[in-house]
């Protein structure tokens, strides 16, 4: 079977497909053009998909009829059609669970950056501009005792959840399609409806799957309805948010600051005005970007792909619906 790799990987996933006797092909360069990558694809059996840029659509799924299946490096797949994907029977695979803790050690960071202005003060130790000490310039905010909101209490949130608990105390709430019990039990945390979230959250940190049904989900009617000292987190899709509103809530005050590792778009424009207020921190989409993370995203990717070249189920499936369907 030949497996068609568009980036470059930790070296451990690659062995792993090479010694199970599988084709791998990775190009020279990473930055494929559409054309480019329609073409690799078209001649493979297999793609392990890095990144978010191409669209396993209807569309690709017409043009590539010999793609048999798709290893994810990543968690999220809202960027696969996986109607079309199990009408074709091609199953997806993904990697869960192995980057939870450094998505959320990420948004954790973010929290904290945001809560003390981090990115704007370091930027002034840069400029050479501490200036003369001012009791009330460019104060922060503690977070011991406040209210965590987390859409979307997954892995992923529940190891956010579990962080700001341990460190500050802090009250849980989530909204979710079901309810969490294990975080209700170990967390103390209370399960909330979406308006009941925005209203009480001090800290609002996005989790969830993304679909297209939630673009632009957080707009300037639910920035309105949200605390002025609230804080904005989002390691999870730059879908959930709209920026315009977004920017026009924190110059109006109406939340305290805003926290991004995924933007929308995606990358975040130099020239965004959100990047010139003192009370946000963006970062570029870093959220697994530790050595452990990304070599266990290898790995899973791996297994996945050598599964299905055994004849076997994939063990991380997206859609483990294609194997009852």
């Amino acid at each position: 079977m030949k497996v068609f790799v568009n980036r470059r990987i930790p070296e451990t996933g690659i062995n792993m497909l090479k010694e199970a006797g599988l084709e791998v092909f990775i190009p020279e360069h990473d930055n494929l053009s559409h054309e480019e990558w329609l073409i690799y694809c078209q001649n493979h059996d297999a793609v392990l998909s890095v990144g978010g840029e191409f669209k396993y659509d209807k569309d690709f799924f017409s043009q590539c009829p010999n793609i048999k299946t798709i290893a994810l490096y990543s968690v999220g797949f809202d960027h696969v059609d996986i109607k079309e994907a199990n009408r074709r029977n091609i199953p997806v695979g993904n990697t869960p669970d192995v980057l939870s803790k450094a998505t959320s050690d990420v948004a954790f960071l973010l929290m904290q950056s945001v809560a003390r202005r981090a990115s704007y003060n370091f930027q002034k130790v840069k400029d050479g501009n501490w200036g003369d000490f001012d009791p009330l310039h460019a104060l922060g905010q503690e977070l011991y005792g406040k209210t965590l909101g987390i859409l979307g209490l997954g892995r992923i949130g529940f190891e956010m959840a579990k962080k700001s608990k341990a460190a500050f105390d802090m009250n849980i709430i989530y909204h979710n399609r079901n309810q969490n019990e294990e975080a209700e039990k170990e967390l103390n945390a209370s399960y909330v409806s979406f308006e009941e979230l925005i209203a009480q959250s001090d800290v609002l940190s996005i989790h969830a799957n993304f679909t297209p049904q939630q673009k632009d989900l957080f707009n300037v009617s639910v920035f309105a309805k949200m605390k002025d000292n609230a804080i904005f987190i989002n390691t999870a899709r730059g879908g959930f948010q709209n920026e315009k509103d977004l920017y026009e809530a924190l110059i109006s005050k109406q939340i305290w600051g805003a926290g991004l590792d995924v933007t929308n778009p995606e990358p975040m424009s130099k020239e965004s005005p959100l990047l010139e207020l003192s009370n946000v921190c963006v970062l570029p989409h870093i959220g697994s970007a530790t050595i452990e993370a990304r070599t266990g995203m290898a790995k899973i990717a791996a297994e996945n792909i050598i599964a299905f070249s055994k004849g076997e189920k994939i063990p991380y499936c997206a859609n483990p619906e294609v194997y009852t369907g």
